[in-house]
């Protein structure tokens, strides 16, 4: 059996390894278009701030060539996969060279991932200008920052928030703009101020509800041209979202989500025969919602990559699906998420209560005590936990999300969570910590 990847960062590196698990004697072969692969993309503001271990990009790869190839798995980089025939079995790949040849499959996976969307601003050609998804992409933004004193951040999500500390914590002058109301719009209107106020607080000039509408320079950016105004900047970051690439999908005949996204089954796979789809390319299932969404996080895609490794080895398998959990970082401040936000809630059309919690996340009279903010949210009627949202002074109180996420998975009511027997002492928690005393309180409300 002769098994064909198209990608070779989470999804795709996690199926590889485990169809060779699978079935050893498979000729697997994975086609990546870039010089990487089974790298940790989510940890590249980290290394630009200078926060790893070991300076540089290398800590953040989890697996080379060389090793992959140690195993039995055939690793092509710098080879772009595209044409797919799904009737002859075989995809047309362009090497190094620019030669192309016909690969056969018995069994294919597109792990095509995502891309950053490119406003028509970015399409300018001017030095400065970054997005922000590779290794590659990391190390040219790196280069242009050591000569840079004004940083211009276009987006107000994961990336912009995270990287708004990394560079303050090199010294950079740092004006966020996020076309929207305030930044941070995954969470429920309540909880996006302290957000705001930790970026602040940290030196950064947020304006929101401006929209950009051009750059100014000749070769390098000077400024960034906004209905508010110019903001001067010599280095641009564009992170206003990310969507699936997908083009190889639909030359394929492969259908396509509501979402955009491909459109796969618990199995991985798609409406056309020997051909799966994994990772930031593909829809998640949403245990909550009950209905496919599109959801590109690294645990998601590392485990549709496992999923679909398994059956196109000849197991059976199937992903469980996501309850839609994301945390970060900005500054001091810890946010995370799980489940729906109140307005997803009801754009869902639930009946949906949401509860406001704020205390700390250790005993109040420690010294260590923060203060936190929970939002949970349930079902009328039934009961059902929908979901939770916290913003911590202490970044790692966010991780609480972790005991909410878990009973979402499971279809857990507030009254289970109430239930929960977590683990208290003074420097950790109250004796009721505080998800207990929020469902107490839901409890009430429902």
């Amino acid at each position: 059996m002769r098994i064909v990847i198209v990608g070779g960062v989470a999804a795709g590196m996690s199926a590889a390894s485990r169809a060779q698990r699978q079935s050893p004697d498979a000729d697997i072969v994975v086609f990546e278009a870039g010089d990487y692969i089974s790298y940790a993309a989510c940890g590249l503001p980290y290394a630009l701030g200078g926060e790893l271990k070991e300076a540089g990009f290398g800590r953040l790869v989890v697996r080379t060539p060389e090793q992959m190839r140690g195993r039995g798995i055939s690793v092509r980089l710098g080879h772009r996969v595209e044409g797919i025939d799904p009737r002859a079995g075989t995809v047309t790949v362009r090497g190094p060279g620019g030669a192309t040849a016909a690969e056969p499959y018995d069994r294919l996976l597109l792990a095509t991932g995502s891309e950053p969307v490119r406003p028509p601003f970015v399409q300018t050609g001017l030095g400065g200008v970054h997005l922000l998804k590779t290794i590659p992409d990391a190390q040219a933004l790196d280069v242009t920052l050591r000569g840079a004193k004004r940083v211009c951040i276009v987006g107000g999500g994961y990336i912009g928030l995270e990287m708004a500390e990394m560079l303050r914590g090199r010294g950079l002058s740092v004006v966020l703009v996020e076309r929207g109301p305030e930044v941070a719009a995954l969470l429920d209107e309540p909880l996006r101020a302290p957000v705001r106020a930790a970026l602040e607080a940290g030196g950064v000039d947020v304006r929101t509800g401006v929209k950009v509408t051009g750059l100014t320079g000749h070769e390098r950016v000077t400024g960034v041209e906004t209905d508010a105004g110019l903001i001067r900047a010599d280095t641009v970051l564009v992170a206003v979202g990310v969507r699936p690439r997908t083009e190889l999908a639909q030359a394929a005949g492969v259908t396509l989500g509501e979402t955009g996204a491909v459109a796969v089954n618990l199995r991985q796979e798609t409406d056309v025969p020997g051909i799966f789809a994994a990772g930031d390319c593909a829809e998640s299932w949403h245990r909550v919602l009950g209905k496919p969404v599109y959801v590109p996080l690294a645990l998601g895609a590392n485990r549709m990559g496992r999923v679909a490794g398994v059956n196109m080895a000849g197991g059976d398998a199937t992903f469980p699906g996501i309850v839609g959990t994301g945390i970060f970082k900005t500054f001091e401040l810890g946010v995370a998420l799980t489940g729906l936000t109140q307005a997803q809630a009801e754009k869902a059309g639930l009946d949906a209560v949401s509860v406001d919690l704020s205390t700390t996340d250790a005993a109040g009279y420690h010294r260590d005590s923060c203060p936190v903010h929970l939002r949970l949210t349930g079902e009328r009627g039934t009961g059902r936990l929908l979901g939770a949202q916290i913003v911590a002074e202490e970044h790692h109180a966010a991780k609480r999300i972790d005991v909410v996420a878990a009973l979402l998975g499971v279809g857990a009511s507030v009254q289970d969570l109430f239930e929960g027997d977590l683990g208290y002492a003074p420097p950790f928690s109250s004796t009721w910590d505080f998800p207990l005393v929020a469902a107490d309180r839901l409890l009430r409300q429902l």
